[in-house]
């Protein structure tokens, strides 16, 4: 989860700025995927829920372009719907650990004294569980669904967030320019919002960016263990887990193509925010 820095020599542009033909792939990717998330429902060629029982485990045709699943529903179809409920989940679970973990970070390294290590010694507990087996506790408890798993790895990836945004929150509270505004009468929350926060924002995007392919896994394993999504969503993490039993029959399909899509996925993401990291936080060191 900690943003890695990379160094290479790459070709200069006209510009003067290496290419990174890599990472614009990987964003392409992500940016591919996205769409679909969004327009996916529209483009179905089938609806992905429905159930054809004459035409089942059917291979690839013209009415079918990947096939269909053990129930005769297109494979494709369920696919493309799915990835709006596959990226949503682990969207979600960024969205908030990055939004508490920063104020968290900013608060530890403004105020430090007790606040920071009561942020510190509690964060340290939260780390010592994987995110994994307390979204799959929580799970257990509460009843299978995404709400629960959801709330769960909100809370396990706030240390990996925190700690990496809070040591750089301690070199910027630190620097000259912040106790020149201090003295000039600047309210905290103007410091914060227009001085700290932006530069921090390039750090906290570079996290984010790793760590959602991270939590995309994370959600797709608890809806293979059945306590995510349910039957009949198509939900990548479920396809996997619905095809598996027809993968000794010799038809992988539904489980391949869905575990595709999830690789896919991670390592574009993975590949984007390591470029990032180089663009954005190498030009910074």
């Amino acid at each position: 989860m900690t943003a890695a820095l990379f160094s290479r020599t790459a070709p200069r542009q006209r510009t003067g700025r290496p290419r990174d033909h890599l990472t614009l792939g990987a964003g392409c990717v992500v940016g591919l995927f996205v769409l679909l998330a969004v327009i996916g429902p529209l483009l179905t060629p089938h609806d992905p829920n429905a159930v054809d029982p004459l035409n089942v485990h059917a291979g690839p045709t013209a009415g079918h372009l990947l096939g269909t699943d053990d129930t005769g529903r297109d494979l494709l179809s369920r696919l493309i719907a799915g990835t709006r409920a596959s990226l949503a989940a682990p969207a979600v679970v960024i969205a908030v650990s990055t939004t508490v973990g920063t104020f968290l970070a900013l608060a530890g390294a403004w105020f430090g004294g007790r606040l920071d290590r009561f942020v510190s010694g509690a964060l340290d507990i939260v780390f010592g569980f994987p995110g994994l087996i307390m979204a799959v506790v929580v799970a257990a408890v509460f009843g299978a669904g995404l709400s629960a798993p959801i709330v769960a790895l909100s809370i396990a990836y706030l240390p990996l967030i925190t700690r990496v945004v809070r040591s750089a929150a301690v070199k910027e509270r630190n620097l000259p320019y912040v106790s020149a505004l201090q003295l000039l009468g600047a309210p905290t929350a103007r410091i914060w919002l227009r001085h700290l926060l932006p530069n921090l924002l390039p750090l906290v995007l570079v996290q984010a960016t790793i760590g959602f392919g991270y939590a995309l896994l994370d959600v797709a394993a608890i809806s293979f263990l059945g306590l995510g999504s349910q039957p009949p969503d198509p939900e990548w993490g479920l396809m996997v887990a619905n095809g598996a039993p027809s993968i000794l029959a010799g038809r992988p399909q539904q489980s391949l193509y869905a575990g595709l899509a999830v690789l896919i996925v991670v390592v574009a993401f993975n590949l984007l925010g390591t470029g990032l990291s180089r663009r954005l936080l190498g030009e910074r060191a």
